[in-house]
């Protein structure tokens, strides 16, 4: 009996499954099969291994070969699992030395020629197998991705014949050593200093990324409310470690896949309009992360809100509570990481043109009361800041040479010493914050309770809308490095309620 065992992973969701690949040579007639639930795709690795084999003057056993791919019950996808089954076959009949197999775990997909070729989800496998202390053999192209992982042995190789004679011992693959990832310098993005006047929404946008609150701008067209959504993420404090590494692996497993001069860079995804429920909070056959998850981390901008599919923004409501969702199907639940920070963008009528001073709206009354109506009420109310964006005036624009706004570096600095005061107080961010932690770290006199509750009345807010002012109350004491929420920090976050009725 011939027999040997190598070792390759699976995906599921954004987690890794050892995957067990049993090779099993018989006596019989000549035949090739693989079991443990392979799709067409593992299954046409039956050609690739064997012409890899024999393009490289290797021996391709005239048997009976069985690979069992174990868990049984797991489905496998791709071409992953090539490196894994050409090395097992050739362990099992005594061209490759079995000794070392156990020490490695292989991925890579094989060309006819014996060439690795690069494949998806690398980095989820890396931090798994780091676990195990194996190391890694991989295709050359994946070694950046999988040397995120500092303390893992990341052999890149570029052929199956490299592989093999690292296994019998003639020649070592090198290990991959270059971590550029440690000495790269902070993500460039726009600069706040590009956005003249605007103060009050600039200083909403400092607000949200400080506390990570949700945001909402209401304008004409042309007000700017997409350029100031495009310099939120160069307000944010820098990227943990962990959280790259949980960023990076959903961009992994997703289609695009993960590119290493994205590391540590806040994700961005402005998905268009017309995006389907499916390409915004993910699934498919084969579930894969949408646009939600694509953005964890990072920042989600929905430009023309109402233009969306009303169920597609229906579908972001328990996301933007729970942080995560959860795409079921028949055979499985696969769940994604979401939270991310929502920044949406709509005009006041469908023209756009309402209350701007210029005349311009021919909307009627019905006609805006649909198109607002277009964005529910509990969607709105998980949006912790609402601000109108007006037109400039050309009197500010003929100005603007001598007028310099702040930079993103400077409120970044602001930021970040709120962020590390949210941390240092209840070891999260203030969006995140419970009823029983608001209780403690929000805490109101008499009067500012007073305050509260006639803003909840004549704003007819929920409680949860009246949660979320208490949370960016907390935001904005936090800045001013107060460790008690004043009298101007709960009106300005009541301002902050106050300036679009959504009905």
């Amino acid at each position: 009996m011939e027999i040997a065992k190598t070792f390759s992973r699976a995906l599921a969701g954004i987690d890794s499954v050892q995957v067990s690949v049993e090779i099993h040579l018989s006596s019989g007639l000549p035949n090739f099969f693989i079991v443990g639930l392979p799709e067409t795709a593992v299954k046409e690795s039956r050609q690739r291994v064997r012409s890899a084999i024999l393009t490289n003057h290797f021996e391709f056993p005239m048997k009976r070969i069985t690979v069992n791919l174990a868990p049984a019950d797991l489905p496998k996808q791709g071409g992953r699992y090539d490196l894994a089954i050409a090395i097992g076959i050739l362990a099992a009949s005594g061209q490759v030395a079995r000794d070392s197999l156990q020490h490695h775990e292989f991925i890579g997909e094989l060309s006819l020629t014996g060439d690795l070729r690069p494949v998806g989800g690398v980095l989820p496998c890396a931090y798994t197998i780091n676990k195990t202390g194996r190391a890694l053999v991989l295709p050359a192209q994946n070694a950046a991705e999988a040397g995120l992982i500092n303390e893992l042995t990341v052999l890149p190789a570029k052929h199956l014949l490299a592989v093999c004679t690292h296994l019998n011992g003639s020649r070592p693959l090198p290990s991959y050593s270059n971590r550029e990832k440690q000495r790269q310098d902070i993500p460039i993005y726009p600069d706040l200093a590009d956005v003249y006047s605007h103060h009050f929404a600039k200083r909403a946008l400092e607000i949200c990324a400080a506390g990570g609150h949700n945001l909402l701008m209401v304008g004409p067209p042309g007000s700017g409310k997409t350029m100031l959504a495009e310099r939120l993420p160069g307000l944010l404090p820098p990227m943990s470690e962990q959280d790259a590494l949980a960023t990076a692996a959903l961009h992994s497993v997703s289609d695009r896949g993960f590119r290493i001069g994205d590391w540590k860079q806040r994700p961005v995804r402005a998905p268009h309009h017309s995006a389907s429920s499916v390409a915004v909070v993910g699934g498919g056959s084969h579930p894969r992360p949408g646009e939600i998850s694509l953005a964890h981390n990072g920042v989600l901008f929905l430009d023309e809100l109402p233009e969306f599919n009303r169920a597609v923004l229906e579908a972001l409501r328990e996301p933007l509570e729970a942080g995560k969702i959860r795409i079921s199907r028949t055979a499985r639940q696969t769940e994604y990481p979401a939270r991310f920070q929502l920044v949406a963008a709509m005009n006041l009528c469908p023209c756009g043109y309402y209350n701007d001073h210029s005349d311009r709206c021919r909307c009627t009354l019905e006609q805006i009361r649909r198109y607002r109506g277009k964005v529910s009420g509990p969607l709105l109310d998980r949006i912790d800041v609402h601000i109108e964006v007006p037109n400039i005036s050309p009197e500010i624009l003929e100005r603007r040479p001598d007028e310099r706004s702040e930079t993103s570096a400077s409120v970044r600095h602001r930021v970040t010493r709120a962020y590390q005061r949210q941390l240092a107080r209840a070891g999260k961010q203030n969006y995140l914050l419970n009823n029983e932690e608001l209780g403690i770290y929000c805490r109101l006199d008499r009067p500012q309770t007073g305050l509260l509750r006639k803003a909840v009345k004549q704003l007819k807010l929920s409680t949860r809308g009246m949660y979320r002012i208490l949370r960016v109350a907390r935001s904005a004491a936090d800045l001013a490095g107060s460790e008690a929420i004043r009298a101007e920090h709960l009106s300005e976050a009541i301002s902050y309620r106050n300036s679009f009725d959504g009905g």
